[in-house]
């Protein structure tokens, strides 16, 4: 990756990225190596992408970096971190995100993207960084899966946390093509197993970044002196993912005789025809950067939401779906449960 072309606010800092050996962290991460950090701090809960990113900096001549397996849940070793390194830049990427399997493991995805993130920035507050920046998702807007909920909660948190002290902000994105899970490597594979290949809808349709451009648009948003802020970047029109499809076996047909074809296989639990950047109660506004809008919603009371997200977290300590649901759904009025998460509730209730 090229060195990012902007003036970095990250020269000579200590840096903390979370989910570093993901697929948007480990991109992230290699090209803050080249913003000329004091240190580096690698947390991952994967021992084999933290290994794999580990290798791939000492392979670059970056020596100032702590490898830390583990994850954000674990308070004891935040606090651990923050004592001893001090991270002055916090870059969230860590996150679960597959929507489907998130619809079946609802508790484990608000624990991990929405608690996690809220233990994450009031240990950032606490320790007074001087900047958090979440990677979000368009899913959190207006969501129709647990995990667009889980990342619109954890949205509400750091844009509610924030201060003078400890600047958070949040940059939603939409896909990033070969991201694991994506379209992209999945259609491959079909391509090259001979197909079919398969299409939830003959009329879904997706924004999607290069890898390149998703780390740009984080680095640009940090550049951005701005605080309790989302951002969204200057997006062309969404792609249609059965002209993906049709593209990708077009390419291999001109290397194979085989016809290829292609299967509906209907919208999954979670899934929209389309994403959006915008919710009806936002607005978007300029920025400095014409690659980025920020966008303007409703403020939420700060103690109200505090209490909210003790409740949340209550109740996934508990494991209590539906009172997970229920809590919710008060904080984001426009999330609407899949039928599939609504039978396991069911499921659960019959068990009470």
């Amino acid at each position: 990756m090229n060195a990012p072309s902007l003036d970095s606010k990250n020269i000579g800092k200590t840096i903390l990225v979370t989910g570093a050996g993901g697929y948007i962290g480990s991109a992230l991460t290699e090209a803050l190596a080249l913003t000329h950090p004091r240190f580096l701090i690698l947390l991952d809960h994967s021992e084999q992408n933290l290994y794999e990113i580990s290798m791939r900096l000492a392979a670059a001549g970056m020596a100032n970096c702590a490898a830390i397996l583990g994850d954000i849940l674990d308070k004891p070793l935040l606090r651990e971190i923050f004592e001893r390194y001090h991270p002055e830049a916090i870059y969230h990427a860590a996150a679960f995100k597959h929507v489907p399997l998130m619809e079946s493991n609802s508790i484990a995805v608000v624990r991990n993207n929405a608690i996690g993130t809220w233990e994450l920035a009031k240990a950032a507050i606490r320790f007074e960084a001087e900047r958090l920046v979440m990677i979000s998702t368009d899913k959190a807007v207006n969501p129709r899966s647990i995990m667009g909920a889980s990342k619109r909660i954890a949205e509400l948190a750091l844009i509610g946390m924030s201060g003078s002290k400890t600047k958070t902000n949040v940059v939603r994105l939409g896909n990033v093509l070969g991201s694991h899970g994506s379209v992209g490597p999945l259609f491959q594979r079909q391509v090259e197993d001979g197909g079919p290949v398969t299409v939830t809808h003959p009329e879904a349709r997706r924004y999607f970044l290069t890898l390149n451009e998703t780390v740009d648009l984080i680095l640009a948003a940090t550049a951005l002196d701005e605080s309790g802020s989302i951002f969204v970047p200057r997006m062309n029109e969404p792609v249609e993912i059965l002209a993906f499809a049709k593209r990708m076996i077009h390419e291999a047909s001109q290397q194979t005789s085989r016809d290829i074809e292609i299967v509906f296989t209907g919208l999954r639990p979670g899934d929209k025809l389309e994403e959006d950047f915008v919710s009806e109660t936002e607005i978007l506004t300029a920025t400095s950067d014409e690659r980025l809008h920020r966008v303007k919603g409703l403020q939420m009371d700060s103690e109200a939401l505090e209490a909210s997200l003790n409740r949340i977290s209550e109740s996934v300590q508990q494991r209590n779906l539906a009172a997970l649901l229920a809590e919710v759904s008060r904080l984001i009025p426009e999330y609407k449960p899949s039928e599939l998460l609504l039978g396991h509730l069911d499921l659960s209730l019959r068990r009470t």
